[in-house]
Parts: structure tokens; sequence; C-alpha cells
């Protein structure tokens, strides 16, 4: 069973309708009813009690995305939920750097006193806490420079900036959010294939395949860099589209009828 994403958006959004300054259009979309004058919805082809929500020549009729076009926005508004939520979590992780930089001392020392305290009873289950890689690694961050940590902590919130700017562009569906997520994820695939090498793990694996999907979705079916036809292709796409909506839902688009094998007894 297909989803019908036309009449689920409109079901949480409401209907679209739209008078066409033609006559010809107009008396197809509307109807006369015993409660009152029915409009025929843009995006979803139902009739809708009411007066129509705009008017004015039918090329001028609002871009209503239906079909694929609200599959393709669904999609892209959960990559923006996505992007910005890393976004976030990459701002508390920059704050968090910033602030050990301004009290790197500080933290050392409370390490220090902690681990001493722990150490009786780590070696009583048989952990050295002295030669833990967990613990040599968060060492070795006590030695950093103050100038590097800062310039790790600016790096971060560029990076969650992009991220949260990307998102809502994507959200809005915004073509130059489009390109953005392309170039931005296609920059870090390189290190997150580095970091498998490294470590494997399910999350990383699925991190990565996620944005490569994203990027080949995006990329190919939104026609970014020239790609089938470009942006003159994927305008004309939703400009076509849109004028169809009109036509179709008034009824001059017609399927031709299936035309009969011609037999012996018709050329008598």
């Amino acid at each position: 069973m297909t989803m019908d994403w036309d009449r689920r958006h409109c079901a949480r959004k409401g209907h679209i309708t739209y008078a066409p300054d033609e006559n010809h259009l107009r008396r197809n979309l509307h109807a006369s009813t015993a409660v009152g004058t029915v409009w025929r919805c843009l995006r979803c082809g139902d009739f809708v009690l009411g007066e129509p929500h705009g008017s004015g020549p039918a090329d001028r009729a609002p871009l209503m995305p239906r079909g694929r076009a609200l599959r393709d926005l669904f999609i892209l508004r959960f990559l923006a939920v996505e992007r910005v939520l890393r976004g976030l979590l990459v701002i508390l992780a920059a704050w968090a750097v910033w602030k050990f930089s301004n009290s790197q001392d500080s933290v050392r020392r409370l390490f220090d006193d902690d681990l001493t305290v722990f150490r009786p009873v780590a070696r009583h289950f048989g952990y050295d806490l002295d030669h833990s890689p967990v613990v040599d690694t968060i060492q070795k961050t006590f030695d950093y420079k103050r100038s590097t940590l800062r310039i790790a902590a600016g790096g971060l919130g560029l990076y969650a900036l992009i991220e949260v700017v990307e998102g809502v562009g994507l959200w809005f569906g915004k073509r130059w959010a489009e390109y953005l997520a392309v170039v931005a994820t296609a920059a870090f695939l390189p290190i997150e294939i580095y970091e498998l090498t490294e470590k494997v793990s399910y999350f990383k694996i699925g991190t990565l395949a996620l944005n490569i999907l994203a990027v080949l979705y995006i990329l190919i079916g939104k026609r970014l860099f020239g790609i089938r036809g470009g942006h003159a292709a994927f305008e004309a796409e939703r400009r076509g589209e849109s004028l169809l909506e009109v036509e179709v839902a008034a009824g001059e688009t017609v399927p031709p009828l299936p035309v009969r094998p011609r037999s012996a007894a018709d050329s008598v």
C-alpha cells in the first residue's frame, strides 16, 4: 500500500485552493453544492468548502509540492533535524573545550586527586589506572597548549554553525542549503572513512552510510552541479508541474482514447 503524500500533507497543514482568472479553468475548479461553493485543492485534488485562498492568472498559481516533491521535502526535513541536533551537540562540545582551556590546571588537579582516591579501588579489582589507555588519553589533553584548545573550540563552533545553518535551510527547502549539504557532507566523508580504519563500530558504519546516501540523493534528485539538466531543468520541472496542477485539476488534460485495431470488416 503506497502512502498518499498529498492527502497526508493536507490533513496536517490544510488544503490550498486557487481561483484562476481564466473562465474556462475557473468553471472547472469549483462547483456549487447544497451547503455552498466548493473549490478543488491544488495539492490533493479534493473539493473544499469555502472561498479560495487566492486568485489570479493560472501561471501565477502557487507552487504546491505534491507526490514525489512532498516525499522529497519529508526526507530533506528528516536530514534537517539530524543536522540541527548534531550542530547543537557540537556546540556543547565546543563550549566544554573552551571552558576546559580556561581552567586546565584546576581540572588537572581535580582529576589527579580523584585518580588517587580511586586507584586502590581499581587495584582491588585488578585494573591498573596508571596504564589505562583512557586515563593516558585524558592526561595528554592536560599538556595541550591553551591556544591549541581554543583553536579546537573555534573549529568546533564553526562546524556547528555550518550544521545548524544547513539544517534550517534544508527544512525550508532552500536550494543553497542543498549545495551546502552536499559540499559539507562530502568534505567529511574521508575523515569518517579514516575513522573506520582505526576502529569499526555499527554507529560509525551507519553514520557513513547515511551521509553517502544523503549526498547521492540530494545531488542526483535535486539536479545539483548541472546533473540531469541542472538548475534550469529543475525549475522548469517545478513550474511545469505547477501549471499542470491547474490544468489537470480543471479537467483540461484528458488522456487519449485507446485506439482499436482495424479489422477486415472495418475496411469494407
